[in-house]
């Protein structure tokens, strides 16, 4: 029997699907309530994932979905994070777009099972 790996899925406050944690970008809110991005996903208190793409940034902007996920009274200002994904999208031109939310094949990141 092969071993398993598991990876941690989260939830998108934007489109509202699953993926696998490397593919969101976390984002907490500071003791000000200002969002803070947080890269490397260890910054203490609640945290709200979202795919690193404008769209799903705006979804969530007009869902009020970071005050409802990081329980903030009212709705913060989503700059620092589109700042973010800029400087991002400035540093690395070539690289692929981020993936979206879609149909998928798979169900959680899982290979289908064989029928031999």
């Amino acid at each position: 029997m092969a071993a398993t790996t598991h990876e941690p899925t989260r939830t998108c406050v934007g489109c509202r699907t699953a993926a696998p944690r490397a593919q969101l970008l976390r984002v907490v809110a500071s003791t000000d309530g200002d969002l803070v991005v947080d890269s490397r996903a260890r910054m203490p208190g609640r945290g709200a994932w979202i795919h690193p793409d404008p769209a799903c940034v705006s979804l969530a902007e007009r869902r009020r979905a970071f005050g409802r996920a990081l329980r903030l009274s009212g709705s913060p200002d989503v700059a620092p994070v589109r700042e973010h994904l800029a400087a991002q999208a400035a540093s690395a031109p070539d690289a692929p777009p981020a993936p979206t939310a879609g149909p998928s094949s798979t169900k959680a990141g899982r290979k289908p099972m064989g029928t031999r």
